[in-house]
């Protein structure tokens, strides 16, 4: 799809999301970012054009149906047309469910799943016009297994996962890719920040290691398409 593509990666600004901002732009792609922090932003865009990269970014939260449209559009006028949008922002609470307010458990949920929603649903016009491009869903292999501590979490990537798969077949008609990029533990703030998951970081993955997953399934031909991947630490 490079060089003239444009790709869209929301929680941009550190972890996972900064992996493939920069990953994105290596392989060729124009590449805006998002993510809810002004200063950020900027310091990633300036990053990325030091890099090489045509960037752009914008400040939402992408789980606020007020905010998100506007942010894909204000990166569709500085880049182009969304070819690729990567739906990366999270949030995790780490704690027993008796102890997560409502509050929290909402702010998982409309950052975890509905910003997927409000995002995808912003691209896919013109993604089903021109019939082509992917959308790519960071979730988890806590979409696929619980653990403790880990309720809104857990639950909130099960959605993901649910959500990709019907997209994908409601969209694959379209030549739209739908793929569900599901990583093990990884050595990012939202895992040293919570006491009760212990992981050694020698040990699991990096940040790297998932933008590297991202870029190499959508380098497959249009004709193919990996629709769910685990990542999981070699020897963890």
């Amino acid at each position: 799809m490079p060089p003239t593509a444009t790709a869209l990666v929301t929680g941009a600004t550190q972890g996972i999301g900064r992996a493939t901002a920069f990953a994105l732009g290596r392989a060729g792609y124009r590449v805006g970012v998002c993510a809810r922090t002004p200063a950020a932003v900027d310091e990633l865009v300036a990053a990325l054009t030091k890099d090489g990269t045509e960037a752009a970014g914008t400040c939402a939260d992408v789980g606020d149906p007020r905010q998100a449209p506007p942010a894909v559009d204000r990166i569709v006028s500085a880049l182009g047309e969304i070819d690729v949008l990567v739906n990366n922002a999270g949030m995790f609470v780490g704690r027993p469910l008796e102890e997560i307010t409502v509050d929290e458990w909402d702010a998982v949920m409309a950052t975890n799943v509905r910003s997927l929603f409000l995002m995808s649903q912003a691209v896919l016009p013109g993604m089903r016009r021109r019939r082509e491009g992917s959308i790519v869903n960071v979730a988890s292999l806590a979409g696929r297994n619980g653990f403790v501590g880990g309720t809104a979490y857990v639950a909130s990537k099960h959605a993901v996962l649910g959500f990709s798969r019907a997209l994908m077949l409601e969209v694959r008609k379209d030549n739209v890719r739908v793929i569900a990029v599901c990583p093990g533990s990884v050595d990012t703030g939202m895992i040293r920040d919570q006491p009760m998951l212990r992981s050694d970081p020698a040990r699991i993955l990096r940040p790297e290691d998932v933008a590297d997953t991202i870029v190499s399934a959508l380098r497959l031909p249009a004709r193919a398409m990996v629709s769910e991947l685990d990542v999981r630490p070699t020897n963890p």
